[in-house]
């Protein structure tokens, strides 16, 4: 089984970009994308279709902002928008699926570089997703949480580590929260399961020339329950098109 996900930064302009004719050969069999920014409206043309797939998607209120959606081939047995909470459930920013032998999340955490209001909106979020991610711990179905987590968790996975220590996303009480889901929770990264080599980003800034540089940070996960019945074979980082700000996350599991 093979999932991918990636923040589109505006489903629309990846489009353009020629996403979907990539998604339609990625051979992934679940697709997750974060920060849509459509409504369903905007986007049910055959442009974001991909054949034999059917997408589920949790948009904002607020057009042109957030929103997450799943391709996907199985037919769901339960779809869910909220985690628990219906804090911030209006920016479209978590869906999750239960098929048969998985249970699969898009998620978009906020992130809190326009300030202090924001960045404790997404302490607040962290705290109400952390509920979320123990009770799931206690399910026996697998689950696998992929998405833009907005949080790098060590100095391997971003490029400027200390010059980087006052900014959101590298904050110490983020990266210690992310300490927290995977050393006292158990749950696993699957990227760094498989992969401990540095340099492996999935988001560039915009400014300079960061891309080019590789001068990045690596805030896409997919994070899966612990002691899941799924095994992590291989996980890479698409960058030989780009389509956003952010390259594809793809990781291919076992049962």
């Amino acid at each position: 089984m093979v999932v991918l996900t990636l923040n589109v930064c505006g489903i629309r302009a990846s489009q353009k970009k020629g996403l979907f004719k990539w998604l339609s050969r990625a051979k992934a069999d679940i697709i997750c994308l974060q920060e849509v920014r459509a409504t369903e409206e905007q986007i049910d043309t055959k442009e974001y279709s991909i054949k034999n797939y059917t997408r589920y998607l949790s948009e904002a209120i607020k057009k042109g902002y957030s929103g997450v959606c799943i391709y996907v081939k199985e037919t769901p047995l339960k779809i869910s928008k909220t985690f628990g909470s219906k804090f911030l459930s209006d920016e479209g920013r978590f869906i999750e699926l239960e098929l048969a032998k998985v249970r699969v999340v898009s998620v978009y955490f906020p992130s809190g570089s326009s300030g202090d209001v924001r960045q404790n909106i997404k302490y607040d979020f962290m705290n109400k997703f952390e509920k979320y991610m123990k009770k799931i711990k206690e399910d026996k179905k697998p689950t696998i949480i992929s998405g833009d987590w907005n949080i790098v968790h060590k100095e391997i996975d971003i490029k400027n580590w200390k010059s980087n220590q006052k900014n959101s996303g590298c904050l110490p009480k983020e990266r210690e929260w992310l300490d927290k889901i995977f050393y006292k929770y158990g749950f696993v990264d699957a990227f760094r399961e498989v992969n401990s080599e540095p340099n492996n980003y999935t988001w560039w800034s915009n400014r300079g020339r960061s891309w080019e540089n590789n001068v990045g940070w690596r805030i896409d996960y997919q994070v899966i329950t612990p002691n899941s019945k799924l095994k992590t074979l291989d996980a890479k980082i698409y960058k030989s098109k780009r389509f956003s700000d952010h390259s594809p996350l793809i990781v291919k599991y076992q049962f």
